[in-house]
């Protein structure tokens, strides 16, 4: 069959979601229509993102609120209407804000909670945090009473269910306030910079997702929390050269095979006295903590923990009066265990809800609360990838999945007992879920590569009562947004991946293109090629100066089952550098790619592929631009190497193997590396010994170094990086 682009393709090898209504667009509109340029890229200049509804459920489900500049309002789904609360005008002047520091930089992961707003049980009180102060409205009268005036911030805080107590961290300790009196009780006094109460290292959040480390019980008595000693963990040596001398600003960061922190679970009394401690097992040399919660009866506490290389997952049940624990379930895999999501209890705290991937595809199993029950709600080859929401009256689950279509997510529902599957989504496309939590209504944002994203309100049975908020089409009216297809190709074994193609503009047949590859592949993150809107991004961009853009999956990321997965154990960067290597062989083979120019680019996992690109497939890319490389996993955290990687001690070629500034002599084609010099997560020192490497290969290469003390360049710097990288690009494949 002949495509509406030129390609032969059959069933088999090209999924029929082309965009093709530019196509159908009338000659002359399509000719009023601007291109998409570096000055035209949305602040940040990244892939266009879709956007999430801003709501925030109150507990009954049947309303939620909206923070709006200068105010909070609640929209009531029933009747379609919104609210105005009150005016946070007068809050954010009675807060007593934080003086700006002069001192070194605090690194907190980007995935630790700071707090946010949060309605009491009732729904009648929100707790509203300001400028480090915390504040306590009253829903009825819109009334508010401040809690805490300190020029200290007062993080991660959370109401007691009870609503009339709120907890929160100051430095390392953790306090409680009473609501009514504003009388303040602290609860732990031995906290320092190395022994955080209720606060996680850099490392937990960023690899485990574990944003906060602190829960109140159901009864509101009492409060668990992790205490983490950092002390061993060692210390990285940022330095901020800005400055007329500069500053030390050391960041605690264990690297592969070196010492994570010291964590203890320990529960305090709400209204103070001694933390009692539980056992969890041996953290130091054998287990990760990676949840923790109350169980339904407040007198028990559970633990989720993982053994140091994650291939082992026990649920702990600890008393809190004996300390002592007991195993709820366990799970093993020969290669590692994926956490996803957290412990959820329903039928009146009898059950919760769990998912594994323990059958080879992520799926939802309902335990007792024993674990001495277990049912599988979910099968197939097929990956659930969220449970959005229970409705307990009904007995139904409702859930994300990529059932109905590999390259799209879908919201279904089921019955507890397993029964009644039902698919509520019905657009094509990729669908993100925000559910009340009883679930009476959710909000559907979705997309596809069509259309932008556009936020639908619907009951819980899945009938749409109206558009919360329409498809913002401004981008695709004004500009010229070039059409993407996804086809699909096979690699020389026989797996099947998918990639996402854009031909450049005025395309010719007969002519022959330069490509840019982008590149992420690493595991851990899902699979990049989803049917959903991508907008003015760097690709439009690239693809206006005349390049073919490719983007395609490999083994090793997440969607296809955990198979699909582990192919890169023990070797990160081969396996998925072949795939990407046949993605370009395909392209090629459709007649209208110069082999002769490709180029290829990505950032963290993605740079580490792009140098490993130029490296270790110089014959295939002519040149590549590396973003904050990993370049040798010795350099990365512990968590997330020691996950695929194992431990250096264990696995010692493996290392070796996957470095890459021993490859530097295989350097061919340009490359251009960039990177923060006080990256938190990349560390430096990864460029830094890449480029001594080709110094002493004799091989030439490009240099960019930003300032900012994080993972990726943002902000104003980032068009400047842009234009690099096209100038780059223009230079040496045009």
């Amino acid at each position: 069959m002949q495509s509406p682009f030129g390609m032969n393709y059959n069933h088999g090898s090209m999924l029929r979601y082309a965009i093709l209504f530019l196509a159908f667009s009338p000659v002359f509109a399509q000719a009023q229509k601007k291109p998409i340029t570096l000055e035209t890229l949305p602040q940040g200049g990244g892939r266009g993102a879709a956007a999430n509804a801003p709501a925030v459920w109150a507990p009954d489900g049947r309303s939620f609120l909206l923070r709006q500049p200068g105010k909070l309002a609640v929209y009531d789904p029933a009747a379609k209407t919104t609210k105005d609360l009150i005016s946070t005008a007068d809050i954010e002047a009675a807060a007593t804000r934080v003086p700006a520091g002069d001192g070194p930089f605090e690194w907190q992961n980007r995935r630790e909670r700071s707090g946010g707003l949060q309605f009491s049980a009732s729904g009648k009180e929100l707790l509203y945090p300001s400028n480090g102060d915390l504040f306590l409205i009253h829903i009825d009268t819109g009334k508010w009473d401040q809690l805490t005036r300190t020029p200290v911030a007062e993080a991660d805080p959370k109401l007691s269910p009870d609503g009339k107590t709120v907890a929160f961290r100051r430095g390392w300790d953790l306090y409680t306030v009473d609501a009514a009196s504003g009388q303040e009780t602290r609860l732990t006094r031995n906290g320092t910079e190395t022994l955080r109460n209720g606060a996680p290292d850099w490392v937990y959040p960023e690899e485990l997702e574990l944003g906060t480390a602190f829960w109140w019980s159901p009864d509101s008595k009492s409060i668990a929390y992790l205490q983490f000693d950092v002390g061993r963990e060692p210390l990285f040596p940022h330095e901020d050269l800005l400055r007329t001398r500069a500053l030390y600003e050391p960041q605690r960061y264990p690297q592969a095979g070196e010492n994570n922190a010291d964590v203890r679970l320990g529960v305090v009394p709400a209204a103070g006295g001694a933390t009692r401690w539980l056992e969890t097992g041996d953290s130091r040399n054998a287990w990760l903590i990676a949840r923790a919660g109350w169980m339904p009866d407040s007198k028990n506490v559970y633990a989720i923990r993982l053994s140091r290389v994650q291939n082992r997952l026990d649920m702990l049940s600890v008393n809190v009066e004996s300390g002592e624990p007991s195993a709820v379930f366990r799970e093993s895999d020969p290669y590692w265990i994926n956490l996803s999501g957290d412990v959820r209890c329903v039928n009146a705290g009898q059950e919760f809800l769990w998912t594994s991937e323990r059958d080879g595809y992520r799926h939802i199993y309902l335990y007792s609360i024993d674990g001495k029950r277990v049912r599988q709600l979910t099968k197939g080859s097929w990956e659930v990838t969220a449970i959005d929401g229970v409705d307990e009256d009904s007995g139904r689950v409702f859930y994300t999945s990529s059932e109905a279509a590999p390259l799209e997510r879908h919201l279904y529902s089921i019955r507890l007992n397993g029964g009644d599957k039902r698919r509520l989504s019905k657009e094509p496309g990729t669908h993100s879920i925000a559910m009340g939590p009883t679930g009476a209504y959710y909000l559907d944002t979705y997309s596809s590569l069509e259309s932008p994203p556009r936020v639908v309100l619907h009951s819980g049975d899945g009938v749409e009562l109206g558009v919360y908020r329409e498809a913002d089409r401004t981008q695709a009216d004004q500009f010229e947004i070039l059409p993407a297809e996804i086809v699909s190709f096979k690699t020389a074994d026989g797996v099947e991946l998918h990639g996402r193609l854009i031909k450049p503009a005025v395309f010719q047949a007969g002519r022959k293109y330069p490509m840019v590859v982008t590149v992420y592949g690493g595991p851990g993150v899902a699979l990049p090629i989803h049917n959903s809107w991508s907008g003015a991004d760097l690709d439009q961009v690239y693809a206006q100066h005349g390049y073919v853009v490719w983007q395609s999956e490999n083994r090793g990321g997440m969607g296809r089952g955990h198979a699909f997965e582990t192919g890169i154990y023990h070797n990160l960067g081969v396996t998925e550098l072949a795939d990407q290597v046949a993605g370009v062989k395909y392209v090629i083979s459709l007649g209208f790619v110069d082999p002769e120019r490709v180029g290829i680019h990505g950032w963290s996992y993605g740079g580490f592929m792009t140098a490993n690109a130029l490296l270790n497939a110089p014959d295939v890319f002519r040149c590549g631009v590396a973003g904050a490389p990993v370049t040798n996993w010795l350099n990365y955290d512990s968590i997330y190497t020691e996950r695929y990687m194992g431990l250096p001690e264990d696995n010692p070629d493996g290392y070796k193997n996957t470095a890459l500034p021993a490859k530097a002599a295989n350097l061919k084609g340009r490359l251009m590396i960039m990177h923060n010099f006080e990256d938190d997560n990349v560390l430096f020192q990864n460029t830094l010994q890449l480029a001594s490497a080709l110094e002493q290969a004799g091989k030439i290469f490009d240099f960019v170094l930003y300032p900012q003390k994080t993972h990726g360049v943002s902000g104003p710097l980032t068009r400047q990086m842009n234009a690099t990288m096209l100038e780059f690009f223009d230079r040496w494949l045009k």
